[in-house]
């Protein structure tokens, strides 16, 4: 079975996050599709970019969700989440991703 790309779980666990805590009302949930889904690209970003690698590429998915929340009063709350997701995703895949499609 192929791995899923890491650029597909940080953006899923944004986006998975959000619809999970907007559906159950229960923002904790969303947090914890978020940290599982971050928690597994983690050890892939760092074998793929090294420790100070992945340490950015957390860091960035982590203030993407921050940066949704001012966002979406400004484009909405979807519109936030697809365009933060879109950003985590495209950088993930040119980090990591696209090295091991090339079989790098």
């Amino acid at each position: 079975m192929a791995r899923i790309p890491t650029s597909l779980l940080a953006a899923g666990g944004l986006a998975g996050g959000f619809a999970l805590a907007q559906a159950t009302e229960r923002r904790q949930l969303g947090g914890v599709v978020f940290a599982a889904a971050t928690a597994a690209a983690v050890p892939r970003w760092r074998r793929a970019v090294g420790t100070g690698g992945a340490a950015a590429l957390t860091g960035m998915s982590v203030g993407a969700m921050g940066v949704s929340h001012p966002l979406a009063k400004k484009i909405g709350a979807w519109p936030s989440v697809a365009a933060v997701s879109a950003v985590v995703a495209s950088t993930a895949w040119l980090a990591v991703d696209r090295r091991a499609a090339n079989g790098e």
